[in-house]
């Protein structure tokens, strides 16, 4: 008998120890948002317990985590995730649910950002999905007739360093679908986008004044650019990139602003583009500026039916409004096209539109093969571009 009794509270006792390294998770305490209120059923609003939940990891120490059951969890109002004052270097988020977002878009559509991380270090994003049911808005927009909100961006960062995000999937949002600004050593990784691609100002990665971004094997479909890559971002990496429908992978637009950081030393490697209005495309305001694009890597790229597979286009003006019979200042140098095949949906496959004042310069054609509807010759178009061509460059190059 006193065997038996020794085994159970053996047996009791690594239970009791299993439970509260659960209760501790991975390096740090665990917070359940469903122990502070929140409720999966997609109807009863657990905003609080989500703000309560990051309180709480926050105010910890060790690393803690916050665990979203399974099930859809309605967030009513838009939620700033300041780390600023937090006593540890990161928080986990384990996300096996879906967050939704209200759908009449008059409820947040002057919000900004529904889900605002700001001041943050070592947050990581794992799984998950984050519906900003937009499509309400996006007819409305569509529709032309005024009095629409300008939207909401479903996950935002700024001001923040040590970011990963793993698995995430972002749907419908209201306007960009994730967003990096002033952001250092972030990576993305396994995540999924997804819009109509007739929904206006959706852009699925958003990176603006970033430095050591790293976005790999994520899928993007959606209404504008897949990736779009602002003012003042460098030392970006992009691969393994899954882009359609959508307008491509941008650098830009640029020069909007007279004083502008450049962006420098970009790569995308291993995409694929498919139905989309863009391939690989570069694009400033035509207006004066002191902003500049230099070190840019694109390789290893399909095209499938994109439009504009190889674009440059430094006459951009929306509207013909605050630029017309200006050129653009930003100055282009060293952009690198390499291993670049597929179909063009257009008859022009390569277009280097370039400013009048600064004339792009060390482009670089290696390896192109580019076709128009998949079987008939393309062409290329040059204005004030200078550069070079190496190997096979189909159609023939006009630098």
């Amino acid at each position: 008998m006193g065997r038996t009794f020794t085994f159970f509270f053996f047996t009791l006792s690594l239970l009791n120890c299993a439970l509260i390294i659960a209760a501790k998770g991975v390096g740090g305490a665990l917070y359940n948002v469903a122990t502070f209120g929140a409720k999966p059923d997609g109807k009863t609003d657990s905003t609080k317990a989500f703000v309560d939940a990051w309180a709480a990891a926050c105010g910890s120490t060790g690393r803690p985590t916050i665990h979203v059951p399974q099930g859809r969890f309605f967030i009513s109002n838009a939620i700033t995730f300041n780390g600023a004052r937090c006593k540890n270097k990161g928080v986990n988020f384990n996300i096996k649910g879906t967050l939704v977002a209200p759908s009449n878009y008059r409820v947040l559509g002057n919000k900004g950002t529904w889900l605002a991380f700001q001041y943050v270090t070592g947050v990581s994003i794992s799984g998950g999905v984050l519906d900003g049911q937009g499509d309400g808005l996006w007819a409305c927009k569509v529709a032309g007739k005024g009095g629409c909100p300008s939207g909401l961006t479903n996950i935002g960062f700024t001001s923040s360093k040590n970011i990963a995000i793993k698995g995430l999937t972002s749907l419908n949002s209201q306007l960009y679908h994730i967003v990096f600004v002033g952001c250092q050593n972030v990576k993305v990784q396994g995540t999924k986008v997804s819009a109509s691609g007739s929904s206006p100002n959706t852009d699925g990665i958003h990176v603006q004044s970033s430095t050591g971004v790293t976005i790999r094997s994520t899928t993007i479909g959606t209404g504008d650019d897949c990736i779009s890559i602002g003012a003042g971002t460098t030392n970006m990496w992009m691969e393994n990139i899954k882009c359609g429908p959508g307008h491509g992978i941008s650098i830009g637009s640029l020069g909007k602003e007279m004083n502008e950081p450049g962006v420098q030393n970009i790569t995308v490697k291993t995409a694929t583009f498919t139905g989309t209005q863009n391939g690989v495309r570069v694009k400033s305001w035509g207006r004066p500026s002191n902003g500049f694009v230099k070190d840019v890597l694109f390789q290893h790229i399909t095209m499938v039916n994109a439009r504009n597979p190889i674009i440059i286009d430094q006459n951009y003006c929306p509207g013909n409004k605050g630029c017309p019979g200006k050129v653009s200042g930003v100055k282009i140098d060293s952009i690198t096209y390499q291993d670049i095949h597929g179909s063009s949906a257009s008859p022009v496959a390569i277009h280097f539109d370039c400013s009048a004042k600064n004339h792009c310069t060390g482009l670089r054609l290696e390896n192109i093969k580019l076709t128009y509807n998949n079987n008939k010759p393309a062409s290329s178009m040059c204005a004030f571009a200078g550069g070079s061509s190496y190997g096979l460059v189909q159609p023939k190059g006009c630098l």
